[in-house]
């Protein structure tokens, strides 16, 4: 059964102040393609770069920007690089989910103090637009989180890199920042983390999904979120259930070879035309019946976009106490099927969409069955 917390956010003060999203990295094959699938395909702008001809000569970096959200596709150079052991066990993934605060060495130390393992000691980067303060910790699977300390940085993005530009026509597509990331890690290990996070981060316990509330006929799993005081870092954290057959998290763990990043939510305040923007550029999105509109009014009242609209772009929607949100899931972004992405506006509402669970987990099913790894 389904657990709301509701948090006061005016009131609730962090124990790790976080000022959100700094940036995602990504470890893929080939940046410079993933680069331009981004730009092209999602609309992202080019904002920096870090390789050889800055003076890198392990690893090529694009760093790309829509609004508030940063991406960092960062590919090796040589095979024995730990970039290219990383994209030869998981694939392209993400690495790092880097978190803006105010003071990274005191994140770093209070996290250390309270069991986190280190990733990276405190790191000063300097440059003629000002420094940038790092540390990293581990978080499940190979995922770390960085700290990032900008203050004192005017640059693009941070000392290493250049500022760069797209060479292409690039269209912002209306994503605006990440909403929240989703993880996946293995059996019994969901309370694990989270407890990780609660401790280590001081997040709150914000709602606990089970395998009632997120099941098919054939497959289940079970999800807890947890956020920082502010609301603005949330994280979704997800493990296998017992089902008939196997689960999209069973299946996303074989394939990334253990936990890690399943998806990345990001918000639009208009996903029609974000939506249809993306399709008309090639990304591809789960499928969901047309039956499930039917009924869909009657569970979820008014809204103000037209229904139609969400029929032919294939919009799901659902309703809590505080409004009502729409969103849509791509298919995975790599032949893999592990990393997707969610594409989210909210009205008011606060949750996760729990009312379409069963339809877009059946969508998976479908897409699982393709592959053939539905079976067990």
């Amino acid at each position: 059964m389904d657990t709301l917390i509701k948090v006061n956010q005016e009131t609730q003060k962090d124990a790790m102040p976080l000022l959100g999203t700094d940036y995602v990295e990504f470890y893929v094959g080939n940046a410079k393609q993933a680069a331009h699938y981004y730009q092209s395909a999602f609309g992202y702008e080019l904002v920096a770069y870090r390789g050889p001809e800055t003076g890198c000569k392990e690893t090529a970096s694009y760093v790309l920007q829509q609004d508030k959200i940063r991406l960092v596709l960062t590919a090796a150079l040589f095979p024995d690089s730990p970039v290219a052991e990383h994209v030869k066990k998981h694939g392209d993934g993400v690495k790092v989910l880097a978190l803006w605060v105010d003071d990274a060495e005191a994140s770093y130390k209070t996290a250390l103090e309270r069991g986190a393992k280190s990733a990276g000691e405190l790191q000063v980067l300097t440059d003629d637009d000002g420094e940038v303060r790092t540390a990293s910790i581990c978080t499940y699977g190979e995922t770390i989180h960085t700290f990032v300390e900008r203050k004192n940085y005017k640059g693009a993005f941070m000392p290493g890199f250049e500022a760069r530009k797209s060479t292409m026509d690039v269209k912002s597509t209306g994503l605006m920042y990440v909403d929240h990331c989703v993880g996946n890690v293995g059996w019994g290990e969901m309370n694990t983390w989270v407890e990780y996070y609660q401790k280590v981060m001081g997040f709150n316990l914000l709602i606990t999904f089970d395998d009632n509330d997120i099941s098919t006929e054939y497959t289940a799993l079970m999800s807890k979120v947890v956020s920082n005081g502010n609301g603005y870092v949330k994280f979704p954290i997800n493990e296998p259930a017992k089902g008939k057959k196997r689960s999209q998290i069973e299946e996303y763990i074989d394939y990334y070879q253990g936990g890690g990043v399943q998806h990345i939510a990001v918000a639009t305040k208009d996903i029609i035309s974000t939506v249809d923007m993306l399709r008309k550029n090639g990304v591809d999105f789960l499928y969901v019946p047309d039956n499930y509109y039917e009924d869909v009014t009657e569970r979820v009242g008014k809204i103000e976009e037209d229904l139609e609209e969400l029929k032919r772009l294939n919009i799901l929607i659902d309703r809590d106490d505080e409004g009502y949100l729409l969103q849509i899931f791509t298919k995975p972004v790599q032949d893999r099927p592990t990393v997707f992405y969610e594409i989210i506006q909210r009205n008011g509402a606060k949750s996760f969409g729990k009312g379409n669970f069963k339809a877009l987990f059946e969508s998976i099913e479908r897409e699982q069955a393709l592959r053939g790894t539905l079976d067990k």
